[in-house]
């Protein structure tokens, strides 16, 4: 090989090194990374992206292009799509900028809960008649939730005698959020596993 080519080489390597380590830092401390900054901003792009913030996503992904190494940026960028693809709520889009990294696509599932999220939440983008059809339907789902508690507590407490509906809808309402609670607390740890088990590498 070339003596150019493998200096190019070891430098992209090395750049993905950097960014393996320092996925285990706190977002202040890859905001004062300076010795591999673009590598610290395109995660802190992905991270913002992992909140649906497309603007500070964004903004990250600028900075760790201007950082990088020229043999660097084709890489950046296709991370900046996919990153951006995610948190604008872009299924079609997102499934295409993974692929285009070389990675596993979303499942089929994963990229159906997006297109909810798009739905429900959609990005800073969208017009108004988008965010209007979002509450719409976030007010519809409460209801639906509420309809479905009380519908389940009366049901349980028909064979005791029943409730009157005032206090089913109360009690069915402490139950969908407790089970709600549940849920965000079983996504939550299987996301910081995943995490652990991205920052532990496929050698561990």
């Amino acid at each position: 090989m070339p003596p150019k080519q493998r200096q190019i080489r070891m430098q992209q390597q090395g750049g993905l090194a950097a960014m393996q380590q320092l996925e285990t830092r706190s977002d202040e401390e890859l905001e004062r990374e300076q010795k591999f900054k673009a590598a610290a901003q395109a995660i802190l792009g992905a991270r913002a992206a992992e909140r649906y913030d497309a603007k500070a996503s964004r903004e990250h992904f600028r900075k760790a292009l201007a950082s990088a190494r020229p043999q660097e940026r084709i890489a950046l960028r296709r991370m900046a799509d996919a990153s951006l693809a995610l948190a604008e709520r872009r299924p079609d889009d997102l499934k295409a900028a993974v692929e285009r990294l070389g990675q596993a696509p979303p499942s089929n599932r994963q990229l159906m809960l997006l297109r909810f999220m798009g739905l429900v939440a959609p990005s800073a983008s969208a017009g108004r008649v988008a965010r209007v059809r979002g509450v719409a339907i976030i007010i519809g789902l409460i209801v639906a939730l509420i309809v479905l508690g009380t519908l389940i507590v009366k049901l349980i407490a028909w064979p005791l005698g029943g409730l009157s509906t005032l206090v089913a809808v109360w009690v069915g309402i402490l139950l969908i959020i407790v089970v709600l609670a549940v849920l965000a607390l079983l996504g939550r740890r299987r996301q910081a596993n995943a995490k652990a088990a991205r920052a532990a590498g496929p050698g561990s």
